[in-house]
């Protein structure tokens, strides 16, 4: 019931992000570590926040205890180790999604959030956040781009669904 639904948000998910780093390549480093005064800063530190969160929920949803970091931890300085793992990042999501049956969908996930503190959520809801995350933070970084000159793509879901 719910996996096909999530099958097309990762799908959808992988297309926004290919277009967005497409996009950002428009920007030299200067240009892309500029500080913009957004929540990250940067465009690229909004792009590492949106890895270091893909990273902890799918290590929570593996059960692998993630190393304590915070939240917005670069891992990557450079652009194209960035973009790199941003694409290994989400072949990940893609495994750890097709290795979900609708039986775990319908549970709980039991984790620590990066203070500790013990939490349940609905594993439907953890997949939703997921990519609501992602979404919300590629639209910060689109809003940044058109701010650097750079003319932003369409990341829409209901384009991609038109277009896919």
């Amino acid at each position: 019931m719910f996996l096909p639904h999530f099958e097309t948000l990762a799908a959808y998910n992988r297309w926004a992000n290919t277009r967005l780093f497409d996009a950002c390549a428009g920007l030299d480093d200067a240009g892309r570590k500029l500080d913009r005064r957004a929540f990250f800063g940067s465009i690229h530190n909004t792009l590492n926040h949106i890895l270091v969160g893909d990273r902890l929920w799918l290590d929570r949803i593996e059960g692998i205890d993630s190393d304590a970091v915070t939240l917005d931890r670069v891992l990557f300085d450079d652009f194209e180790a960035l973009r790199g793992a941003r694409a290994a990042e989400d072949d990940r999501l893609d495994r750890v999604l097709a290795d979900m049956d609708e039986e775990r969908l319908a549970g709980d996930l039991a984790y620590r959030n990066v203070a500790g503190e013990p939490f349940r959520t609905p594993m439907r809801l953890v997949w939703t956040h997921l990519f609501n995350h992602q979404t919300h933070h590629r639209g910060q970084a689109h809003g940044m781009l058109s701010h650097a000159g750079v003319p932003p793509p369409e990341l829409d879901l209901i384009y991609y669904v038109r277009t896919g």
